[in-house]
C-alpha cells in the first residue's frame, strides 16, 4: 500500500530528530537504534573505513571532522542556481566546496559533500564536469571531485572520490540491506533469508552466499549434507560474518563509473568499477579495485548475488541467486540462476540453472543447457548440449556430477542422475538413459544407430593428445586473477585423476574376468569387452568397452608418467621437502627412505584445489567442533593445504609408482621398496613416454593440416598457412617442446 506522507517539509537538526518518520530521516527504525546513538552512527563508521587503508586502525584523524555547515553566502549561491533543500543546515561541506558547480538539485536529509572544483572527470572518451547537477540527493556522503549528473533519486549511499554517476533513475539503500549475502538483519524472519540451491533443484543442497565464498566452501556445504553439525556450523559462521545491525549504507568505491542505469538498490560496489546501461541491480556486492576492476554492461539484470574481482557481465544477462568467482565472464543474454560459477569461467548465450561449477568452465552457445549439476572444472559445453533433464524422474530432484575436463559434444542430451569420471568426452547424440562412467579420459558414443553404448577408455591419451595437453596449458595462461583465493590444480594428471585411473584399471580387469577371460591380457587385441547390463547405463541395451587393452596400457603409461614427472619436478625445487635447505637436495632413494609408509590414494577436488581425503575429514571435524569459527580461518586452512600440496603430491606419486610394481593400493600393507635399478629403468620409460607426448601433440595437430576437407576452403597451402599459421610456428607446439627440454633435464638430474 502506498504510504501518503505529509508534504510539508520536516525541519529538524542533527541532534534532535525526534521519533516521527520524516522524508530522508529516521533511516534506522527506533527499535533498532542503540541508546545514545543517532541514525548515522554506522554510516560514520563506514565513511571512516572507506578512507582507512587496509591494516590501519580507524582511530586518529577522522574523515568526518573535515566537514562544516554551509555558510550563508554558499546557501545563497546554491539557491540562485536552482537548488533546494529540506534543511540547509543538514548539508555539510569541506573547505574545498565550490557551490558554483552544483545546479538544479534537491537535497534532503544529512548530506556531506567533499571538495569540488571546475575540472573534469574522464573515463575513456566519456568526459563530464566535476559537480552535481539535476539530481535528488538524500542522506549521502559524497567524496572529493565527483561528477554526479541527472540522478533522479540517489539515497543513502557513501560515494568515494572521483566517482562518475550519470543518468541514473533510482539508486538507493534500505536500512536492512544485505548486499547479496545470505544473512538476516535484526528483527527479520528466517523465511526471507536468501539461499542458493546448487546441484539440486529441489533444494536439498542449499547454501548461503557470502562475500568471500569460493567453490571450495560451496562444495563442502553442498556435498556433506549428512553431517548436520557441519551444516549448522556453516550457517552460524555465515550469519556471524556480517553485522546484523540495521542501518548500513550502500557504498561506491573511489573511481567507479556508473551511467545510464535504471535501478540500483542495496548494492555495494568496490573501486574502479564500470557500470553502464544496467536495467536492474538489486541486493548485490560487486568486488572491484583498480588492479582487478569489475564491469557491468547494457541490459543486465542481477538480483541477489556476489560478483568477484575482475568479472565482466554484459549484453542482457540475467542472474538471480548466484555467486560469480573472480575473473568470470557472463554475457550475450546468458541466464544464471541458483548457481555458483568458479573463477576464470565464461558463460554466454545459454541457460545455467542450479549448478555448482568449478573454475575454468566454458559455455558459449545459445542452445546449451546445464541443469542441476556439479561440474568439477576445466570443462566445455558444446552447442546444443542439454546436460540435465528431470523429465525422466518423478520430481525435480535429479543431479549430474562430472569430473574435471568434462566435454559433452554437439547436441548431446544427458539425463539425471548421471555421473562421469574426469575428462569424459561425449560424442554427439541423444543418450536415452542415465549414465555412470567411472573410466577417466574416455570417449562415449553410440554404435550404428543407438543399438549399443560404447566406451573407449584412455581415448584422449591415445588419439587427442593435443587437446589434452592444451587443456591444462590454456587454463594456466587464461588465469588472469589478481586475487587467487581459490587454489586451482590445472594438470590433467594429478592425484584426483590418477585415483580414477587406478580404479578404471581394476574395473577393466574385473570386467574381463566376468566376461570369461583369465585376465584382460587374454582378450583379443581388437575385441570389444562386453560389460553387464545396467553397469554403465540404466538400460537393457548392450554396453561395450572398445579398445580395452589399449586403454589399459594407456592408463599404465599415464600413471608412470605422472609418477616420474611429479617426483622429478619436486626434486628440482630449491627447497624440496619439509625442513627446506637443512634437508639438502632430495634424490629418489633418500626421499623414499624418508617416507617409507604407504599413503592413501583418495583425494577430494575441493573447488579446483586437490586435497587428501583425510585432510578434508580433519577440516570438517575442526569446523564441526568449533575450532574454526570464521570463513577466514577456513580459507587459511585451504592455504595451509596448498603449501603442503607439492609434498603431498610427491608422496602420492611415489605411492602410484609402488602400485605399478605390485598392483596393491592397501595403505596398511608394507610399502614396496623401489631399488636404484628400478628407478633408473622407470626414468628410461619416462624418456620414451615424453617423446610420445611430444610426437602425439604434433601429429594430432598435423591432422588439421593434412585433412583434405579442412584444406578444401583454401586455394593452396600458402593461403592455409597464412590463415592458420604454419604448424611448426604453433605457439602451443613450441610450448610442448620447451616443456620437453625441461623434463629431460630434470629427469637426467634425477638419475642415480
Amino acid at each position: 500500500m502506498l504510504e501518503v506522507m505529509n508534504t510539508t517539509f520536516i525541519e529538524s537538526s542533527l541532534t534532535d530528530r525526534g521519533s516521527t518518520p520524516g522524508y530522508s530521516y529516521d533511516f534506522i527504525p527506533l527499535p533498532y537504534l542503540p541508546a545514545g546513538e543517532d541514525e548515522y552512527y554506522l554510516r560514520n563508521q563506514q565513511l571512516e573505513a572507506l578512507y582507512t587503508p587496509p591494516g590501519r586502525s580507524l582511530h586518529g584523524s577522522r574523515r568526518q571532522d573535515r566537514y562544516r555547515p554551509l555558510v550563508p553566502e554558499e546557501i545563497r549561491v546554491l539557491e540562485a542556481q536552482g537548488n533546494t533543500c529540506t534543511a540547509w543546515h543538514d548539508v555539510w561541506v569541506t573547505d574545498g566546496f565550490n557551490p558554483q558547480v552544483v545546479k538544479h538539485c534537491v537535497f534532503a536529509g544529512y548530506v556531506r559533500i567533499g571538495s569540488l572544483d571546475a575540472g573534469f572527470l574522464r573515463y575513456h572518451d566519456y568526459t563530464l564536469p566535476v559537480g552535481i547537477t539535476h539530481s535528488r540527493i538524500i542522506a549521502c556522503d559524497i567524496g572529493d571531485r565527483p561528477a554526479i549528473h541527472d540522478c533522479r533519486y540517489l539515497s543513502h549511499y557513501i560515494i568515494g572520490d572521483g566517482v562518475i554517476l550519470s543518468s541514473i533513475n533510482e539508486m538507493d539503500t534500505t536500512n536492512h540491506a544485505k548486499f547479496g549475502e545470505g544473512v538476516l538483519k535484526d528483527g527479520e524472519d528466517e523465511d526471507i533469508r536468501v539461499w542458493i540451491d546448487p546441484l539440486n533443484e529441489a533444494g536439498g543442497r542449499s547454501v548461503l552466499p557470502f562475500l568471500k565464498m569460493i567453490c571450495a566452501d560451496a562444495y563442502l556445504w553442498a556435498v556433506y549434507r549428512e553431517d548436520t553439525r557441519l551444516m549448522d556450523a556453516f550457517k552460524r559462521i555465515t550469519q556471524s560474518s556480517v553485522d546484523s545491525r540495521r542501518g548500513y549504507y550502500g557504498t561506491i568505491g573511489h573511481g567507479t563509473v556508473i551511467k545510464h542505469c535504471h535501478t540500483i538498490k542495496d548494492v555495494r560496489i568496490g573501486e574502479g568499477a564500470y557500470i553502464k546501461g544496467a536495467n536492474k541491480l538489486k541486493n548485490i556486492s560487486i568486488q572491484s579495485d583498480p588492479r582487478d576492476p569489475a564491469q557491468i554492461g547494457e541490459g543486465v539484470e542481477l538480483v541477489n548475488g556476489i560478483i568477484g574481482y575482475g568479472c565482466r557481465v554484459f549484453y542482457g544477462c540475467k542472474a538471480v541467486r548466484f555467486v560469480l568467482g573472480n575473473n568470470c565472464n557472463l554475457k550475450y543474454g546468458a541466464r544464471l540462476i541458483h548457481s555458483i560459477l568458479g573463477d576464470n569461467s565464461t558463460v554466454s548465450c545459454c541457460e545455467v540453472l542450479n549448478n555448482l561449477v568449478f573454475p575454468a568452465h566454458e559455455q558459449h552457445h545459445n542452445n546449451s543447457f546445464l541443469i542441476a549439476a556439479m561440474i568439477l572444472g576445466q570443462s566445455n559445453m558444446a552447442a546444443g548440449a542439454t546436460v540435465g533433464s528431470n523429465h525422466n524422474s518423478r520430481g525435480n530432484d535429479g543431479e549430474i556430477i562430472a569430473g574435471r575436463g568434462f566435454w559433452p559434444g554437439l547436441s548431446s542430451t544427458l539425463k539425471h542422475n548421471s555421473r562421469f569420471a574426469s575428462y569424459t568426452l561425449i560424442a554427439k547424440g541423444n543418450y536415452p538413459a542415465e549414465l555412470h562412467i567411472p573410466l577417466p579420459f574416455s570417449l562415449i558414443t553410440h554404435s550404428t544407430g543407438i543399438t549399443r553404448l560404447e566406451v573407449m577408455p584412455g581415448y584422449w591419451w591415445m588419439y587427442n593428445m593435443y587437446a589434452l595437453e592444451r587443456n591444462s596449458w590454456k587454463c594456466r595462461i587464461r588465469d588472469k586473477r589478481q586475487y587467487q583465493v581459490q587454489h586451482i590444480e590445472t594438470a590433467y594428471l594429478a592425484p584426483d585423476t590418477v585415483a580414477e585411473i587406478i580404479q578404471g584399471m581394476k574395473l577393466l580387469e574385473l570386467w574381463a574376468t566376468e566376461a570369461g577371460y583369465p585376465s584382460l591380457q587374454d582378450l583379443p587385441d581388437q575385441a570389444p569387452l562386453l560389460v553387464g547390463k545396467r553397469t554403465l547405463e540404466r538400460s537393457n541395451r548392450p554396453v561395450t568397452i572398445i579398445k580395452s587393452r589399449q586403454g589399459f596400457r594407456a592408463y599404465r603409461e599415464m600413471l608412470l608418467y605422472y609418477g616420474i614427472k611429479t617426483l622429478i619436478d619436486f626434486f628440482a625445487l630449491p627447497e624440496a621437502g619439509p625442513g627446506g635447505t637443512d634437508k639438502g637436495p632430495w634424490d629418489f632413494l633418500r626421499f623414499q627412505g624418508a617416507y617409507p609408509d604407504a599413503v592413501p590414494l583418495a583425494w577430494v577436488n575441493l573447488g579446483g584445489q586437490l586435497v587428501g581425503e583425510t585432510k578434508v575429514d580433519a577440516l570438517r571435524e575442526a569446523i564441526r567442533e568449533g575450532e574454526l569459527t570464521t570463513w577466514d580461518q577456513i580459507h587459511a586452512a585451504y592455504d595451509r593445504f596448498w603449501q603442503e600440496y607439492l609434498l603431498d603430491k610427491a608422496l602420492n606419486a611415489l605411492q602410484v609408482l609402488r602400485f605399478l610394481q605390485t598392483g596393491n593400493t592397501d595403505t596398511g600393507a608394507p610399502a614396496t621398496i623401489i631399488t636404484k635399478e628400478n628407478w633408473n629403468d622407470v626414468l628410461d620409460e619416462g624418456v620414451r613416454i615424453r617423446h610420445f607426448i611430444e610426437d602425439q601433440v604434433y601429429k594430432t595437430k598435423l591432422k588439421d593440416y593434412l585433412d583434405p576437407f579442412r584444406n578444401s576452403t583454401y586455394r593452396n597451402s600458402a593461403e592455409r598457412d597464412a590463415v592458420l599459421g604454419h604448424i611448426d610456428a604453433n605457439p602451443f607446439v613450441q610450448e610442448v617442446k620447451a616443456e620437453s627440454r625441461i623434463f629431460f633435464a630434470r629427469l637426467e638430474a634425477a638419475r642415480l
